[in-house]
């Protein structure tokens, strides 16, 4: 890491622990390399170089209080203290320690080697030439953040006091505490169920006057985490369904980590709510790497682009005192300069960094309400402010904090900031400035801070890295189960599972706290640190479910169907629809279909026990016989599987489960759930097929499931497999055209694949609904006329009536 600060010399390829490509070992301190192998070796260490580079400079920014210093000059500090002590938790009091002063003298203090002096002539040959410009890109972005006057920090922080460029800092907010929607969002669903009529009436290909109002199914569409793979995936499948004419009748959209971006992404002037507008701008952007030093510095030294990606670095933490700035701000900026920003840069708009102006998108009703997701973990005694490190609490209470930890859900759509747990949430627009006792604080100017900015929540959203140890291991322990020798040391580190499940390696963002201090205002079941803490930490939601269905099912929101677009990494093993189950369970949801997902890989003991005993041979000739059904059973079963075509790598073990997979559960599912009481010994609710859409219509038939899992279609998309392609991993940021465009085809092909039954289930719902109304009316209509009879307003005997 240090290679780069004070002439350190670098050893990048020269000092090698094993044979690499384009190496030759000639003796043990050095490897030389032939000329023929001089261009790849040089891409090979321009990558590496590249992300080491970046990976320092992170570093020196994600703890700038902890950074190593490497600085050719003291930093300034307050007259009268030791140099030495700057950044130091224990420093003088007369230095200031709050959180923009230790940023600006740490990240002040980075020194960047200016020239290749110091190098081997031959490493210097190695160098990429923009590696050159580093130390000046550096030197301008310290100059720019300095809050001298006529930098940009100064600027930035001059307008974050102008209500002109900021208006929400002339208004104050309060915690609003309600279980309920809020205002802003009824109308919203006033305004959009009148718009649905007329979409709903193309959709069904009916008149739009048979089509009352209160027929029209609420529909919620939702995308998976899954990185780029679920914002370029996510965009393929949601342009289907505009296509489609489905997407006018939807109500709701929700998202996941890469979703969120899809979702941050439409609602802005980037793409003008326009998924043909996204899958170009997609093209365009994602063909260079996010932390790519070049263009990263480029665009956060350059104006415009850099105003706007680091207006949310200097109010964050000039206005907060307390705010703390780590890797995933850095994620988020950088996440921001390659989604937010569009090809030349020069078209970037303010508006789309601020999260609530999506509201002009929505206002009318003329989209889907947008709702976003983070999850804050909840980890007993371990949050409380009073623990401080091994021994500060008891053995007690470490005990204690060892119980199952869990996710707290919190929403975000262009009206509010909600957490379904606090029953409370804030306007959008004060979402980032400090709250106390259920009020924000304003400053003795009597402004607030401006609305907290997309960067950071683009990171926030994104930010799987943050995982805990257990989910870490979780991602290698097939790969350590396959090893030889390695099956006890998976059991010891499994074994210690829940312990892992407390530790984040990785710190996630954090933001103020909303209900700081509101003790015996909300709910019982809110943990004591929550009140405790000024500040709560925020992370991907995608760390508690990888498919945002939670907030679908709030009360009031009364959500019909649920069409799920999952591009999970493994959509089988990490079975997120059953997930739901215990939320639907604990939140007292009606109509959630019990038990659906992917089929469980074991079965029951005695159904085991039976096939056990039917499998059971009792002779050699009875053996061979059973072998040879089981092959001609398992050729029938791969008989449609499609083969590689010629010069093509075999498919990967995972590639054939996925494809199997298919045949399992198919490219579109329909489930629905009932409103009856079910026994848990029940068993779940099979999908609905062409013969049994009678469910969807039955008087006591809950919640409706369609569930479009990114599976590979080699029929349609050739090739596209995320178990087989290495650029879908969900840790690559660079696609090029071509792969979007593939992975756009794949979705669409899915989605394809159910058009027809998605369209039959949507009438079938609306039928439901229509019938039950009518059903009500006809009620409603027989005890008004039988009021009417018991007051002798009608059925009495009148004048010239023949019975008289």
């Amino acid at each position: 890491m240090a290679f780069i600060a004070r002439g350190c010399r670098p050893w990048i390829g020269l000092r090698c622990h094993g044979p690499s490509p384009g190496f030759r070992y000639h003796d043990s301190r050095r490897c030389f390399f032939s000329a023929r192998q001089q261009p790849r070796l040089r891409v090979h260490t321009s990558k590496l170089i590249s992300v080491t580079i970046t990976s320092v400079l992170l570093a020196f920014w994600l703890y700038p209080a902890d950074a190593p210093q490497h600085t050719d000059y003291p930093a300034k500090v307050a007259p009268g203290a030791d140099p030495g002590d700057c950044g130091d938790p224990a420093a003088p009091d007369d230095v200031d320690q709050s959180a923009w002063s230790k940023f600006t003298r740490n990240f002040a203090g980075i020194s960047l080697v200016p020239s290749t002096d110091v190098l081997s002539e031959r490493v210097a040959g190695l160098m990429p030439d923009w590696f050159k410009l580093m130390p000046g890109y550096v030197r301008k972005l310290q100059r720019e953040l300095n809050m001298a006057p006529g930098s940009l920090a100064a600027e930035i922080w001059q307008e974050a006091s102008d209500p002109l460029v900021h208006p929400e800092i002339h208004y104050s907010a309060k915690v609003r505490v309600s279980g309920e929607l809020c205002d802003e969002e009824k109308t919203f669903l006033e305004r959009r169920r009148k718009m649905i009529v007329p979409a709903l009436a193309r959709y069904l290909g009916i008149e739009e006057g048979d089509i009352h109002p209160d027929d029209v199914p609420t529909i919620a569409m939702c995308g998976s985490g899954g990185g780029l793979r679920a914002l370029v995936a996510g965009t393929g499948s949601f342009l289907a369904t505009a296509e489609d004419g489905l997407f006018d009748c939807v109500t709701y959209v929700s998202g996941v980590s890469g979703s969120c971006w899809l979702q941050s992404l439409y609602y802005s002037s980037v793409t003008g709510a326009n998924f043909h507008r996204a899958i170009d701008h997609l093209k365009a952007r994602l063909g260079t790497h996010i932390a790519y030093p070049p263009v990263a510095f480029a665009s956060l030294t350059s104006s415009p682009t850099n105003k706007y990606l680091l207006s949310g670095v200097v109010e964050k933490l000039k206005g907060d005192p307390g705010a703390q700035f780590g890797l995933v701000d850095v994620y988020g900026m950088l996440l921001a300069a390659r989604l937010l920003i569009p090809k030349g840069e020069l078209g970037v708009n303010e508006k789309d960094f601020k999260l609530s102006n999506q509201r002009e998108y929505v206002k009318y009703g003329q989209n889907p309400l947008p709702i976003y997701t983070a999850v804050r973990h909840e980890i007993p005694e371990l949050d409380s402010p009073d623990y401080g490190g091994p021994g500060s609490i008891s053995e007690e209470a470490k005990d204690r904090a060892k119980r199952e930890a869990w996710f707290q859900w919190f929403e975000i759509t262009p009206y509010e900031f909600f957490c379904e747990e606090f029953s409370a949430g804030i306007p959008t627009w004060a979402l980032g400035r400090k709250f106390k006792n259920g009020t924000d604080l304003a400053s003795p100017s009597g402004l607030r801070l401006p609305e907290i900015r997309m960067p950071l929540l683009l990171g926030i959203w994104g930010s799987a890295f943050c995982a805990t140890l257990s989910h870490y291991y979780r991602e290698i322990r097939p790969l350590v189960k396959s090893l030889t020798g390695l099956q006890s040391v998976d059991e010891l580190i499994w074994g210690h599972n829940k312990d892992l499940s407390k530790v984040h390696p990785i710190e996630p963002a954090s933001i103020p706290n909303f209900v700081h201090g509101m003790y015996g205002q909300l709910p019982q079941a809110v943990p004591q640190a929550v009140y405790d803490n000024e500040h709560i930490q925020l992370m991907d939601a995608g760390m508690s479910n990888n498919l945002p269905i939670y907030p679908l099912l709030r009360p009031g929101r009364d959500v019909d169907i649920v069409v799920a677009f999952d591009a999970s990494a493994d959509i089988k093993t990490d079975n997120w629809l059953s997930v739901v189950e215990g939320y639907a369970r604990q939140r007292g949801v009606k109509g959630w279909p019990v038990g659906i997902g992917w089929p469980k890989p074991t079965e029951s003991p005695s159904l085991a026990a039976t096939e056990l005993e039917e499998a059971q041979a009792h002779s050699a000739a009875e053996a061979e016989g059973k072998v040879t059904q089981a092959k001609t059973d398992q050729a029938a079963r791969h008989a449609d599987l499609p083969k590689p075509s010629p010069g093509t790598k075999p498919l990967k073990p995972e590639a054939q489960r996925q494809t199997a997979a298919a045949s399992e559960l198919g490219y579109c599912t329909v489930w629905v759930g009932t409103t009856e009481e079910r026994a848990s010994e029940h068993p779940p609710p099979p999908p609905v097929d062409d013969a049994s859409t009678w469910r969807l219509t039955a008087p006591d038939a809950g919640i409706t499931v369609v569930y479009l899992p990114l599976l590979a279609n080699e029929r349609a998309a050739p090739g596209v497999d995320v178990a087989a392609s290495d650029y879908l991993s969900t840790w690559n940021f660079v696609y090029t055209p071509r792969q979007v465009d593939a992975v756009v085809g794949l979705a669409r092909a899915n989605y394809a694949e159910g058009r027809a039954r998605i369209r039959a289930t949507v009438r079938a719902v609306f039928e439901r609904k229509r019938k039950r109304r009518l059903e009500r009316e006809a009620r409603e209509e027989e005890q008004a006329f039988r009021r009417l009879v018991r007051r002798g307003v009608v059925g009495g005997l009148g004048e010239g009536d023949h019975f008289s």
